[in-house]
């Protein structure tokens, strides 16, 4: 029975020795459960972004509106009934 108590206590020993000292051991589980972390940060910026650009993307889709506005800004279009002055400053 000694033996027996001895020879498990010894296991244990030698199985938290491992899990401890080793490369692969404790500290490698705290550097994979910081990456998780760094990972799921990661993955809820872009599902933020995913979800903006879906909701512009079906604006431009189903809105005119928002059509238009995006011509104005990026292209610099203007309308058939406006007209376009464009300011020159003097040197």
């Amino acid at each position: 029975m000694n033996l027996l108590l001895a020879s498990l206590v010894l296991l244990l020993v030698s199985t938290l020795a491992v899990l401890l000292l080793s490369a692969d051991g404790l500290r490698r589980t705290q550097r994979l459960q910081a990456e998780v972390t760094q990972t799921r940060q990661e993955i809820s910026t872009l599902q933020a972004r995913n979800a903006a650009l879906s909701g512009e993307v079906n604006n431009l889709k189903h809105g005119l509106e928002a059509a238009e506005e995006r011509a104005r800004s990026d292209l610099g279009l203007i309308s058939e009934d406006e007209s376009f002055y464009q300011i020159v400053a003097s040197d």
